[in-house]
């Protein structure tokens, strides 16, 4: 058979080895998994332990951050500007070829998730009115502290206001809906983001403090996406001896297993934990901890994962 002849197959072999990067059809928008650590990042800053001593360059994660992209129009937006913007700006480019930003949408005012707004400042990028969306109470807290004031001030970023449930046109193809959620409120209220493209809808929801305190079941949501990004900061309640984890009361990946148990097997597949604290052993390839989320029918993001919306 002509080598001619066989490309067609090769093709085939390349799209069912490699499915994460064949989800989205040509010009379809998607989104892009730009990191799945908790605020710190992996290795964390300061981390003696066994979970960050001698992590190789290849395991090495940025903070959660998911891009949105419509091929079509060229237009690219973030879902929070994290520590690791300039990195997480430089593998947007390697995908998208470009690095220009249509806008950054903010869940909430912990470090993780806002920090990275610096570089659009006149020390580094000197952004002209970069959009950037954001809900009442961050809003007034960029608008009231500096440095982020100053920001504003000098019109590198322009906000735009979000309310709770109400969707916002990012363009004519796809959709963003901010959906508050209880999480520690110390500068702002905090919201995951609903982003519904043509075909298919995800839900990115990093930070809340427990299922049961927010109003709205979580199972409601699950049923209305494709993918569910959630928190999945710790796996367990002994990932921090000494430190009294009510003061940081995230959902453990294994109540989210329990809780998501009597689902059909449909919609616990389309959860995938992010966020994940540098203790958290699902970020160990081949743990107990990983085999027990895919053994259960759920996923742990990957970094530099795409889904076609």
């Amino acid at each position: 058979m002509s080598f001619l002849r066989l490309l067609p197959i090769l093709f085939a072999l390349v799209l069912l080895t490699n499915p994460v990067e064949a989800a989205p059809k040509a010009k379809s928008p998607y989104v892009l998994v730009l990191g799945i650590a908790q605020d710190g990042g992996y290795p964390q800053a300061g981390c003696v332990k066994a979970c960050c001593q001698a992590v190789s360059k290849s395991r090495r994660r940025d903070v959660a951050s998911l891009a949105i992209v419509d091929p079509q129009s060229g237009q690219q937006w973030l879902i929070d500007a994290t520590p690791h913007f300039p990195q997480q700006l430089d593998a947007l480019r390697a995908r998208t070829g470009k690095s220009a930003l249509d806008g950054i949408l903010l869940t909430h005012a912990h470090i993780g998730h806002y920090a990275g707004l610096v570089h659009l400042g006149r020390e580094v990028m000197g952004a002209r009115q970069m959009p950037v969306y954001t809900m009442p109470r961050m809003t007034t807290f960029l608008t009231n502290n500096g440095p982020w004031n100053q920001l504003v001030t000098l019109k590198n970023i322009k906000l735009h206001a979000l309310a709770d449930g109400q969707p916002i046109q990012l363009n004519a193809r796809i959709r963003v809906t901010p959906l508050v959620v209880p999480h520690r409120d110390e500068y702002s209220e905090t919201v995951g983001f609903l982003v519904r493209g043509p075909s298919q809808a995800v839900v990115w929801l990093p930070d809340i403090d427990k299922w049961e305190r927010w109003e709205t079941a979580i199972e409601t949501i699950i049923a209305k996406v494709d993918r569910a990004y959630l928190d999945g900061t710790f796996y367990d309640n002994l990932e921090l001896p000494g430190r009294d984890m009510s003061q940081i009361p995230h959902p453990f990946i294994v109540e989210s297993m329990r809780r998501f148990a009597k689902l059909p097997k449909a919609e616990r597949k389309k959860v995938h934990f992010v966020h994940l604290n540098h203790t958290n052993p699902a970020l160990q390839p081949n743990s107990s901890a990983q085999q027990a989320i895919d053994g259960q029918g759920y996923g742990v993001a990957q970094q530099g994962e795409i889904f076609g919306l």
